[in-house]
This record gives structure tokens, sequence and C-alpha cells, in this order.
């Protein structure tokens, strides 16, 4: 467990695909926050949740952080990088509430790769997952010029920045399996069996 290194789970988004309340949602007999409470636990000492609405979360174990004001998961990096300097971490790893298989060398892979970049990028079957990153608490001031200059991808920020890219092998699932609708969901129970 990485004392330098804090876990924030983005949780804020609206999930209108399933209905809503998506880190509610169950899977595998817990709820989806509470699957990646317990991967981000396993990481590191210090985890939070950025959400826009506390009640996305309703009844959780962790400390909860607002969004900035600003569409997409762009609002909870920047929250997570707060954060994580607030309480004098180097590195941020961000994670989405709605990946129930992430691999557990994630953080391990992301530090060794990311050298002298800004952050470092999970990717897999040819496909970056900026929400799976990890960043150097020092970019929070770029964060912030870069939403001022009225821009809000993720991925384009890294892009700004400079990111190392990490590709997992897809075998019977991806790692990165993103869960938007119900169907999505489903499909996750089934891949779990």
């Amino acid at each position: 467990m990485r004392k330098d290194v804090a876990v924030v789970i983005l949780a804020g988004g609206e999930g209108r695909r399933i209905g809503g309340g998506k880190p509610l949602k169950r899977f595998g007999g817990e709820r989806l926050v509470d699957r990646a409470l317990r991967h981000a636990r396993s990481w590191s000492n210090l985890v939070a949740i950025a959400v826009r609405d506390p009640v996305q979360v309703e009844r959780v174990d962790a400390p909860l952080i607002r969004d900035r004001d600003v569409p997409g998961p762009l609002g909870g990096l920047i929250s997570g990088l707060e954060f994580a300097r607030h309480n004098g971490r180097m590195f941020l790893l961000t994670i989405p509430a709605d990946m129930p298989f992430l691999p557990a060398d994630m953080l391990e892979r992301l530090l060794a790769a990311i050298g002298d970049h800004a952050c470092a990028l999970a990717a897999s079957d040819g496909q970056l997952h900026p929400v799976c990153g990890l960043w150097r608490t020092t970019m929070r001031n770029e964060a912030t010029s870069y939403v001022a200059e009225g821009r809000r991808s993720l991925k384009g920020f890294a892009a700004q920045v400079g990111f190392a890219r990490i590709d997992w092998p897809v075998e019977a699932v991806d790692p990165f399996f993103n869960v938007n609708t119900s169907e999505d969901l489903a499909e996750a129970a089934r891949a779990a069996r």
C-alpha cells in the first residue's frame, strides 16, 4: 500500500443510460461504488469519492469530495488533485465507479511507467481509458488553466501535459470493461461467472 498516492473514485456522472444512480447498482452482491472502494483501498490508505451530489453514493464509508463545476470527469480530476495535494501526496490515482474488473496491478504498472510524464493512463484493446490514470498532483494548476480555456476533455488534457500509455491484455474479459447500461451490467455479471 502506497503512502505517496491518493486514490479518488470518479462517481459524479449522471448515469442516464442506466437510469441514474449508477454507483449504487449491484454487481456480484455489492454496489459498484463499494467494489471500487475495495480496489482503491488495496492501493492506498487515502481514498475519497468525487461526486456532484452526495446522494449519488448514499451511505458510503469514505470521504466525499465535490466535483468542480466542469462537465465530465475533468471536474473530479481537479477536485482529486486538490485533495491529494492537500494531504501531501505526490500522485493521484483516478478510477471510475463503473469498471468492476480493474486489474490488481494497475497502480504498480502505472507507477513504473510514469517516468517524467505528467500522467500515465491505462489502455486495453486499442482504447485509452483516461479515467484510469496516475496523475502528478503538480498538474492541478495546469488542469485549472485548461478548463479556463473552455476545454473539457480529459483525454485532451492528458495529451496537452504529456502522458505514458500502458496497455493491458484482454483475456476472458477486458479489465477496463465499463458499465453504462443495464445490458452492460448483465454482461459483466455473465463474465464474472
